[in-house]
């Protein structure tokens, strides 16, 4: 199979997936599911073989200059509308092979979470295919009107899946999500259409925009555009808050996949448009935009101190924790840049196995309130223990995944020598205490203490349920022993967009 092809498939598959639940009876809600594990193990698989064929070819052709030429692997391209010469162009780099694995790994856990979704079943699978096939296309699209096209695909699911399948305030959440990230995609097309007419090359082909020089002028006020567009989806300040509210009304799923993958589209669309095209804009904004992700990451610590729901607690951490993936990149240092991409895996691991383990809790004891609950360890030890090693995760203990992106990410920043970058980073440092309070605050109010009497005859994970949270541990702990391998990868991917940021 080869790359190009493979690329494609990745993407295809979860339509695929989608239209087969489309025949199947509204009531048969099982197979419903098999269908939906089923296509979401093949497409695990397929990245699977993805990862190991881009390691292969980039061992065999190393980034030695960074040249854009040299980016991507398994490129092709074919026109599809002419007339703005738009083409269906994919192609690779490591970060995209990473991003794709990470959401390989998210969905397929996601699924089997899932398994006793029975309100609209079909519905929900085939909309969550929907979304997932969005996001691969995101992932391997160089042309940026596809990459974009494929971002709404991915984004615009979220209204229905949290409307109709959420809790709470659902119907307001995923109005305010919706609101909100469709003005951050008004800018972003907005930029990419300004980058477009202002080439004059009538491409919108990354690899042949980044060889294109656009005056300081011109990018000093489409950069802002265009991070800010990406921003507003990785719950920049102060346009996050649509993020509390979603993760707390969406369903154990969405959840996952929400905070595990799609807000890593934001960081992913700043890095790879934004930073890459326009590095004068990037160098001229990132100043501003440095004090922004600061404050994200301590509003969004102290803001998960002062939540009693799980789920809130958890949300408003992700504000912080996605803020270190924007505060890693505007350091613009290779160490920072870096941290900031190892960032957006760990915190895409972590979050989903956040978000698994407190629906399962909810599904037995019907409530997020951390004062409600307490002594769970006595009745449900696997998942205790699991979501004491997650919390442990966003601390950033050692052995773990959050230790390695963090480290490079407060590493990076601080070897960036103005002063404004030091002083945020010693701000950034500090916010690792408040998320030790909320963490252990939570992590005690549920595992220790007397049991409540009306949860003691609780039964703890199913076998279907331990292989989703197994698999997620297993990759915390890989990253965090073992992470040499996706470092490498890191590296190589990096280095093309830090020299064109400091050429």
């Amino acid at each position: 199979m080869n790359g190009p092809f493979l690329l494609t498939m990745i993407w295809v598959v979860p339509f695929i997936t989608a239209l087969a639940c489309l025949p199947i009876r509204t009531d048969d809600h099982r197979s419903i599911k098999v269908i939906s594990l089923i296509g979401t193990l093949i497409n695990l698989l397929l990245v699977i073989v993805l990862t190991f064929k881009f390691i292969g070819v980039s061992a065999a052709n190393p980034v030695a200059d960074g040249t854009a030429s040299s980016m991507f692997h398994f490129t092709y391209k074919v026109g599809w509308f002419k007339m703005m010469n738009i083409e269906y162009n994919i192609g690779v780099d490591a970060i995209s092979v990473l991003m794709m694995l990470l959401t390989a790994i998210v969905i397929f856990c996601g699924v089997l979470a899932s398994w006793n979704v029975n309100k609209q079943a079909k519905e929900f699978f085939i909309l969550l295919n929907v979304l997932v096939a969005g996001v691969y296309g995101v992932f391997v699209s160089i042309d940026l009107f596809t990459f974009f096209l494929f971002y709404e695909i991915a984004v615009l699911p979220m209204y229905l899946l949290i409307g109709l399948w959420g809790t709470g305030k659902k119907e307001y959440a995923s109005m305010k999500l919706t609101l909100m990230l469709v003005a951050g995609s008004a800018f972003i097309l907005a930029g990419i259409l300004a980058l477009y007419f202002e080439s004059g090359l009538n491409s919108f082909d990354l690899q042949v925009l980044s060889q294109h020089h656009f005056s300081d002028a011109f990018q000093y006020w489409v950069f802002p555009l265009i991070f800010l567009g990406f921003g507003v989806l990785g719950a920049i300040f102060p346009f996050h808050t649509w993020s509390p509210d979603g993760h707390a009304s969406a369903p154990t799923a969405v959840s996952m996949l929400h905070a595990g993958v799609l807000m890593k589209l934001g960081g992913y669309g700043c890095l790879r448009v934004a930073m890459y095209l326009l590095p004068e804009g990037a160098q001229m904004w990132m100043g501003f935009f440095l004090i922004l992700v600061t404050i994200n990451v301590l509003y969004g610590a102290f803001g998960a101190i002062r939540q009693t729901d799980l789920k809130y607690i958890t949300a408003y951490s992700s504000v912080s924790h996605c803020g270190l993936v924007l505060f890693g990149f505007t350091a613009l240092t290779f160490t920072g840049i870096k941290g900031g991409v190892l960032q957006m895996i760990s915190h895409g691991l972590m979050t989903a196995l956040f978000f698994c383990l407190i629906g399962m809790i909810y599904g037995r004891t019907h409530t997020r309130t951390v004062s409600e609950m307490g002594g769970l360890m006595k009745v449900m030890p696997f998942l205790s223990v699991a979501y004491v090693i997650v919390g442990l995760a966003g601390l950033g203990l050692p052995g773990l995944s959050g230790f390695v992106a963090e480290a490079n990410v407060f590493v990076g920043a601080f070897a960036n020598p103005n002063t404004i970058n030091r002083v945020c980073t010693v701000l950034a440092v500090l916010s690792i205490v408040v998320t030790a309070v909320y963490v252990l605050r939570a992590v005690n109010g549920l595992v220790n203490g007397p049991i409540k009497e009306q949860f003691a005859t609780l039964t703890d994970a199913s076998l279907l349920e331990k292989i989703p949270v197994t698999i997620l541990l297993i990759c915390l702990f890989g990253m965090g022993i073992l992470p040499g391998w996706i470092v490498e990868l890191v590296n190589n991917a990096v280095h093309p967009i830090y020299n064109n940021l400091t050429r």
